[in-house]
């Protein structure tokens, strides 16, 4: 297969123009996110159709079969999807990943291949970390090239259930190695087992690996030199922050479609419209503006990430790895700040929507609770004090941990001697151990 170039210019297809095509599949996603929580039904169609709707390839080159989308339009797009059922976006949170870094790799057969695989409608999940009492990576790559297996059990497999491949972490020889295996093995075995109170339809659960085969190609040893390991931290996260942003439009638009057809007011004799009270209408205006800051901070940051992205595209840097390095570690650094606020308007956007009903607003047929509890499991995934922490830790130390990787931001150097861990997971990584 020839190596092409990817050439990287303005979205064929503008945000507004992929948000009104994308509309009504959206609508109907929404019609049925209740139910679907109510049932605890798994949305492997509402997947099926995203696929086939070409949404998981809209990041996939043109010459590749794609759409060529810019990050920051995807991410506008990923917000609206959100806002009609959170856990749907959020599922595709390894795949998003997966594909930007595909897309920084220079040209060539294995890079194309995968580009043209995505484009024919394959789903990458997400099964990097394990249940346990320290961050450490117990599953296995075993053998040598051409034979090589992978055998272990993981947790937090956000996504996993509905893929046709799953990227995964293991460790050979006491380094560890990101792998890529064929979801539809018999090796393979993925629970809904995740017990978590909010995103419940992501599957975030369990997986087993049994002798599992893996191609020598999709065998990637983790490299603490990445030049960027602050770009993958800076998607993974951004992805749950427009998650995040989703949950406070539909919170809003849930608020907006109780209150209106209502006729009466908590304490209050005969018919008095909540909808034309002046406390009500405070309270939905508040959320509106909650949930649109959140979305504009998201959408800013998006559109920082999508300038790398095109910067870094297909192999092409400016100047040496670690002054690479040092502009991903400052993306995410910035990702960090962004964190703090969103998630603090989300949750409180999630909260406030309760104050326009009084005890019916809590009806488990509503379900307005949902807003809140997926709110807060995203908000979980890395706590924003951790990453405060980080913040606070390079601006008066000039230093800053990601993925195990040690980077000083104020001097432009790496330090190599800097401890490093075969999770590949950095020092503030929760317990779901994904960035």
């Amino acid at each position: 297969m020839t190596a092409t170039a990817i050439r990287h210019r303005t979205s064929p297809v503008g945000a507004d123009a992929l948000r009104e095509e994308f509309a009504p599949l959206f609508a109907r996603i929404r019609d049925g996110a209740v139910e679907r929580e109510k049932r605890r039904e798994l949305p492997f169609l509402v997947v099926q159709e995203l696929k086939e709707a070409g949404f998981t390839a809209l990041r996939v080159p043109e010459e590749f079969g794609g759409r060529g989308v810019e990050f920051e339009d995807f991410t506008e797009l990923l917000i609206d999807l959100a806002a009609a059922d959170s856990n749907v976006a959020h599922l595709f949170r390894g795949h998003i990943a997966h594909v930007e870094n595909l897309l920084l790799r220079a040209p060539g057969t294995y890079r194309d291949a995968w580009l043209r695989r995505i484009a024919a409608g394959a789903l990458i999940g997400n099964a990097a970390s394990e249940r346990g009492e320290l961050t450490e990576i117990g599953t296995r790559l075993d053998g040598g090239p051409g034979r090589r297996t992978v055998t272990g059990t993981k947790y937090y497999t956000t996504g996993s259930i509905y893929a046709d491949w799953i990227s995964l972490s293991a460790v050979a020889d006491g380094v560890r190695h990101n792998v890529l295996v064929r979801a539809d093995h018999p090796g393979v075995q993925v629970v809904d087992d995740w017990d978590g109170f909010g995103q419940q339809l992501t599957a975030s659960g369990g997986l087993t690996l049994d002798a599992v085969p893996v191609d020598e190609e999709d065998v990637t040893a983790f490299d603490t030199t990445n030049p960027h390991v602050g770009f993958g931290v800076s998607v993974f996260q951004t992805v749950l922050l427009a998650v995040a942003a989703g949950i406070a439009r539909a919170a809003l638009e849930d608020a907006v479609a109780f209150v209106t057809p209502r006729r009466r007011t908590f304490a209050h004799v005969g018919e008095l419209v909540p909808r034309e009270q002046h406390l009500v209408q405070a309270v939905v205006g508040s959320v509106a503006a909650k949930a649109h800051s959140a979305r504009l901070v998201v959408s800013g940051q998006a559109a920082a990430i999508g300038a790398y992205a095109r910067a870094a595209a297909g192999g092409r840097r400016a100047g040496t790895d670690e002054e690479q390095q040092r502009e991903s570690g400052r993306l995410a650094l910035d990702v960090f700040k962004t964190q703090q606020v969103v998630l603090q308007l989300v949750l409180d956007a999630a909260t406030e929507v309760f104050e326009v009903g009084g005890a019916s607003a809590t009806s488990t047929t509503l379900r307005l609770d949902r807003h809140w509890r997926n709110a807060r499991t995203v908000a979980s995934h890395n706590p924003v004090n951790y990453r405060l922490r980080s913040v606070g830790e390079q601006l008066l130390t000039g230093r800053i941990q990601l993925w195990g990787t040690s980077l000083d931001l104020a001097n432009q150097t790496h330090d190599p001697a800097a401890p490093q861990t075969v999770t590949g997971e950095d020092s503030t990584t929760t317990d779901e151990g994904k960035p």
